[in-house]
């Protein structure tokens, strides 16, 4: 599903009374200031402070403020550290790209979270399940005072709290396969961060109808892996099939590969949305922790 139309800043609008708005470019410039970079080279930076006030008095949304600063070189703070990895262009490329993520416990709350930092600007995330005690050992987003509440009202609060500079749109439920065509729609990759088998096939197959890479990743016990698969090619799920049942039931799910799995995920996503391309296309990384190995085989 699309994502919905940014909400009203509350600010003062063409045709109704209040101060004019001032030109948000002006403002941006105004605001930056050079700041040397740990390799030596000069970059344009604007605080998040002055950022959000040159939004306010140019009567934008934070989001379209960050977006034009990264169009016109310059940088918001909070994204300093990425230059080296992304530079300002792929910066923006971040910033105008969509993920739309099937799940939001322990593999996609933590996807979610490296992905907010990174400066994804367009965000859809989907889970209809609720907290349980048993998340408490490895999902990012629950805790003590959120346990029983819906992951995805969990995953907007956190959003929130990271970054006020992108859009996250969260929807309360478990998708079937009628639902993945309309929920993928617009996005520019999916991530499949499902528990279990039974979805997986139907993601895939509507991440290739609608023309997307899909990160997919799953984790049993201290091992998993984590699958690049690109529009028209053969995934893990089309291979494994759909089952109720899986590893992860009776070996359990440990926190680190968790967090090995979904950081591999995230690092692939945002590759693609800002370069178009992944070490991992057409291909499965497989990890175990207790046996430290790390192969990477041909889908």
């Amino acid at each position: 599903m699309p994502l919905p139309p940014p909400p009203s800043s509350g600010s003062s609008g063409p045709g109704t009374c209040g101060p004019a708005a001032l030109p948000l470019a002006d403002l941006l410039r105004a605001a930056a200031r050079a700041e040397k970079q740990p390799d030596n080279s000069e970059a344009l930076v604007i605080a998040g402070a002055d950022l959000l006030t040159a939004s306010r008095r140019a009567q934008t949304q934070p989001w379209e403020a960050a977006e034009t600063a990264l169009s016109l070189g310059i940088v918001p703070a909070r994204y300093q550290r990425n230059l080296g990895a992304f530079g300002c262009e792929g910066q923006l490329r971040l910033h105008r790209s969509s993920a739309a993520m099937v799940g939001l416990g322990g593999l996609g709350g933590l996807a979610l979270e490296s992905l907010a930092r990174l400066g994804v600007g367009n965000i859809r995330g989907a889970d209809g399940d609720f907290f349980e005690e048993s998340n408490l050992n490895r999902q990012l987003l629950c805790e003590a005072d959120s346990l029983f509440g819906p992951k995805s009202d969990a995953a907007a609060r956190r959003v929130r709290r990271i970054n006020p500079l992108l859009r996250f749109f969260a929807v309360r439920a478990f998708l079937e396969a009628g639902d993945m065509a309309e929920f993928l729609s617009g996005a520019d990759v999916a991530l499949d961060c499902l528990g279990g088998l039974a979805h997986r096939p139907a993601l895939e197959k509507a991440a290739g109808e609608a023309g997307i890479p899909l990160v997919t990743a799953a984790v049993a016990g201290w091992s998993g892996y984590v699958a690049v698969v690109m529009p028209g090619a053969t995934g893990p799920a089309a291979l494994m099939g759909a089952s109720e049942g899986g590893a992860e039931d009776t070996l359990g799910t440990q926190p680190p590969a968790i967090y090995t799995a979904s950081a591999i995920m995230a690092g692939e996503a945002a590759r693609l949305l800002a370069f178009g391309k992944s070490a991992l296309a057409g291909r499965m990384l497989l990890f175990d922790l207790e046996r430290q190995t790390y192969d990477t085989v041909s889908i």
